[in-house]
């Protein structure tokens, strides 16, 4: 049976700041990301089996994806925890704020690699992540195929 792959979309709204940029991305600001997830396996051929015929269900896609990923990062703001905007994200966190500290610079590219692997580690044995595509604006995003990380 062929190899297919399918893909999901996902949408969801996340703060951020890159401390010691040189640009405007150093303030604190927003994004309206969407992220594409697209997977590759054989679709199932037992007959017998409810999902006969699907690669992956698109609902257990999107549980794996929103679980590890938009539940966590939407209307959060990203912080690189190595950094002093670890006494900023404290101070929004006593006011009720969502923070959260990460262990790289919060750029798309990072991001994108983060996801990576979060979504790896939770999808069935039979299916591989193929690559993701983090758009950060309208005319911006970075990509990460599994292709170019063996």
């Amino acid at each position: 049976m062929s190899n297919i792959r399918i893909t999901k979309q996902f949408s969801f709204e996340t703060g951020h700041a890159l401390y010691g940029y040189d640009g405007k991305c150093k303030n604190v600001h927003g994004h309206s990301y969407r992220l594409d997830v697209t997977v590759i396996g054989k679709p199932i051929s037992d007959n017998t089996n409810v999902k006969f015929g699907m690669v992956i269900d698109f609902g257990d896609l999107k549980k794996i994806v929103k679980e590890e990923i938009v539940d966590v990062f939407d209307h959060a703001t990203v912080f690189n925890k190595n950094t002093p905007h670890v006494e900023l994200a404290k101070e929004l966190e006593s006011r009720d704020h969502n923070i959260l500290l990460v262990n790289y610079q919060p750029t798309s590219e990072m991001m994108v690699i983060d996801f990576a692997e979060k979504i790896k580690t939770r999808l069935p044995k039979n299916i591989e992540l193929f690559s993701l595509k983090l758009q950060e604006t309208a005319t911006s995003f970075a990509e990460w195929f599994a292709s170019d990380n063996e």
